[in-house]
């Protein structure tokens, strides 16, 4: 596979080929180039379609998850062996146990928040494969089940860690089915924003957190202590979450004033997804309480209305507007503040005194 082989994985291209250059580092360089030279598998969309005798569609619903955990034993082939089951007590691997555990806890955010069942809203199974790769610095959605490297020891810890890390990636498949939005520009960094705002909340679901109490981190658990850093991304502050002599300064803007026009990392998808993360987390402060339970469900809904592929920043915002309206006046006033703030919509004062 090519090394211009776009990642779509929860570690953007461009933090590795940073990284790839580190000479503090050399085992994570030599982790880094092997990761972006190997890619990841093509995208690949699977719907699984059941037919009766009598010929006629069937679909098998259930309120409960469906995990099937595999052991790729550190190499790239799919799926790996089955290592533990949806009814198995733990096993002795705790990346098994964790990737186990963050599927049920996105599972349950999703079904006890959005009433959806699972990724497809018609119980689709939850596959994960871990131990993907030597050494591989990613943890990534391919269309069909989450897939977690080790990280090499010195960057990256283990991806199966993070919560947010498995909340993200699985919300890409709920993106998959839903909105599909393109893996570019703006529609791309929404992309990469919603998974995000879904990775947050399951965490803080699982925690019990409000809003106030989250920290608002993505991939805290990943970086090792050598990193000048608490996470890959601040939702709240984006632009904050890592600062370091190898790995540089987190790029992302957090104000359309800086957002960034670039041909790297799919037109700055994961740089540019600090002004939506930032205007979410905005709204949900703003609303107080526990985020999925308003904030999400108007996130949840503009991206299930309709909302087409090539969506701008400003036409999902006018999508949360729409949906925040439907809850009432109150809800929708503070998601066209949170807009406003990280300057998607203009400022009514600013605009008035022109």
């Amino acid at each position: 596979m090519s090394s211009h082989t776009p990642l779509h994985g929860v570690v953007p291209s461009y933090l590795l080929a940073r990284l790839a250059e580190s000479g503090r580092y050399p085992r994570a360089a030599a982790a880094a180039r092997q990761t972006l030279t190997a890619g990841r598998p093509p995208f690949r969309a699977r719907i699984d379609l059941s037919i009766d005798e009598n010929g006629d569609l069937v679909a098998q619903l259930s309120d409960a998850p469906n995990r099937t955990i595999s052991d790729a034993g550190n190499t790239q082939t799919l799926p790996g062996a089955v290592v533990r089951s949806e009814d198995d007590p733990p096993v002795d691997d705790p990346s098994a146990n964790e990737a186990f555990d963050g599927l049920g806890a996105t599972f349950e955010l999703l079904l006890t928040a959005f009433g959806r069942n699972s990724l497809d809203d018609a119980g689709a199974p939850l596959d994960a494969t871990v131990h993907y790769g030597v050494d591989y610095d990613n943890a990534f959605w391919d269309g069909e089940r989450m897939v977690f490297g080790d990280g090499d020891g010195e960057v990256f810890e283990g991806f199966t860690r993070s919560t947010t890390v498995i909340g993200h990636e699985l919300a890409h498949g709920v993106v998959q089915h839903t909105a599909n939005l393109e893996y570019q520009g703006q529609p791309g960094a929404l992309n990469e924003s919603v998974a995000d705002v879904f990775g947050a909340l399951t965490e803080q679901y699982l925690l019990g957190q409000t809003a106030d109490e989250a920290n608002w981190l993505i991939g805290a658990e990943i970086f090792t202590d050598a990193v000048e850093g608490v996470a890959l991304r601040s939702m709240i502050e984006p632009g904050t979450a890592y600062d370091d002599d190898e790995l540089g300064k987190d790029p992302q803007p957090a104000h359309m004033s800086d957002f960034v026009r670039t041909t790297e990392d799919n037109g700055g998808v994961h740089i540019n997804s600090g002004i939506p993360n930032r205007a979410f987390a905005v709204f949900a402060l703003d609303l107080g309480g526990k985020a999925w339970e308003v904030a999400g469900v108007v996130w949840y809904r503009a991206l299930t209305g309709g909302l087409s592929r090539t969506a701008t920043f400003t036409e999902f915002a006018d999508a949360t507007l729409a949906a925040a309206a439907e809850i009432d006046e109150a809800t929708a006033a503070a998601a066209r503040r949170a807009w406003t703030t990280v300057g998607v919509y203009e400022d009514e004062r600013e605009r008035t005194s022109d």
